[in-house]
């Protein structure tokens, strides 16, 4: 009975921090970060701002809307195996890199606030610990199956990743454009995978 009743607190408090952040993201894709504030996301989520800030702060919220995406992404592919359109060489693991490219794409003032957030390092991201980790894999596992050693695989994904990464940064301060970041992406790929004797 105790244990019931706890987890009907637990599952309250997830679908309470669902609401709060299905509210912020609304709003700040509508009316932009700067322009939403707390109390306007506790009325859209029909809480109070005391609720709200339980979740976080503006920019514990935004972090939490990027990670929530990204961990679906992955959570996605490990239940169904690598996107359908994969490869192999440099497309099966553009295939990997392009859904985050295009969801960073979707609003370029969210992507900034999220990348200066990040690099602040007030609010960890987990795009630099277990999602880093989860693609990082799914790097290796690509890169491996176009024709790369183990180790070789391993190296050549964690330098595409750190690559991804800093395109990323650049996209969100729209220093590059999307097919840029994707062209940029498709030559360090490429150059991973002819170092480790693989097929491109």
């Amino acid at each position: 009975m105790f244990s019931e009743h706890v987890q009907s607190r637990a599952e309250k408090r997830a679908e309470t921090r669902q609401k709060v952040l299905a509210a912020a993201e609304r709003l700040f894709r509508e009316q932009g970060f700067g322009a939403t504030t707390i109390r306007k996301i506790a009325a859209e989520a029909g809480v109070s701002t005391g609720t709200v800030m339980s979740v976080g702060d503006k920019d514990a919220l935004l972090v939490a809307i990027f990670d929530i995406w990204i961990e679906a992404v992955h959570r996605e592919r490990a239940d169904g195996g690598p996107p359908a359109s994969a490869g192999s060489g440099v497309d099966g693991v553009m295939a990997l890199i392009e859904p985050f490219i295009r969801y960073f794409m979707l609003d370029e003032e969210l992507s900034r606030e999220y990348a200066a957030i990040v690099v602040r390092g007030v609010h960890e991201s987990e795009i630099f610990r277990e999602l880093a980790d989860s693609l990082i894999a799914e790097l290796a596992g690509a890169l491996g199956r176009a024709g790369l050693a183990e180790a070789d695989a391993d190296r050549g994904a964690r330098v595409v990743y750190f690559a991804y990464l800093g395109i990323l940064m650049n996209i969100a301060h729209g220093t590059v454009r999307e097919s840029e970041a994707v062209d940029q992406l498709r030559e360090v790929i490429g150059f991973a995978i002819a170092r480790g004797g693989g097929e491109a």
